[in-house]
């Protein structure tokens, strides 16, 4: 059986994620606290990690690493509610197998899990194709934003000063869902 260590700070969606997954053949043990993540993982030993990127106060691209090196073999899928290219890319790069944004149906989840499964159905875009889609100005606001935030290590006053916006109006960008990247193939 494979087994899933499910860092989440929302208890009903952790719990939702859980018994979706038990269907699908995982045993599955939730956390709910980022200090608690590491202990969980080293006695639960899982195959399959799926981290939530906001966990309270806690960063979970902070865990990426320490969990990394704790299981190396583990498949390791970073959830976000407020996906952008740039955590994308530090997450891949910190060693996540996989980035998902928020609200995620259970089929991209199982190939998500499933890193082989991922790589022989989902084939990478050509760039010629991505190059069709140009990026939604909001989008690409969102994107910048979150690559100078990314640059000051998550403070926001350091940020909004680069920016040269007032440090609320950055709060409040921050807080808005971005926009979808590429518009929905038909």
């Amino acid at each position: 059986m494979k087994r899933l260590l499910i860092v989440e700070d929302d208890q009903a969606l952790a719990s939702i994620l859980s018994r979706r997954l038990t269907r699908h053949g995982f045993e599955c043990r939730l956390i709910h606290d980022a200090s608690d993540a590491l202990l969980q993982a080293r006695e639960f030993r899982p195959s399959h990690i799926l981290l939530d990127m906001k966990l309270a106060e806690a960063n979970g691209l902070g865990l990426i690493v320490p969990l990394r090196n704790l299981l190396p073999n583990a498949i390791l899928v970073l959830l976000t509610g407020y996906a952008s290219i740039a955590t994308a890319v530090e997450a891949i790069r910190l060693g996540a197998d996989n980035y998902l944004a928020k609200p995620v149906d259970t089929q991209t989840l199982l190939a998500a899990l499933d890193a082989q499964e991922l790589q022989t159905h989902n084939p990478p875009l050509p760039v010629d194709e991505l190059d069709d889609f140009p990026l939604n100005p909001k989008r690409l606001e969102w994107e910048h934003i979150q690559q100078v935030l990314n640059a000051n290590h998550g403070n926001v006053s350091a940020t909004a000063r680069q920016l040269g916006m007032h440090r609320r109006t950055l709060q409040r960008k921050l807080l808005k869902k971005p926009v979808s990247e590429i518009p929905q193939l038909k």
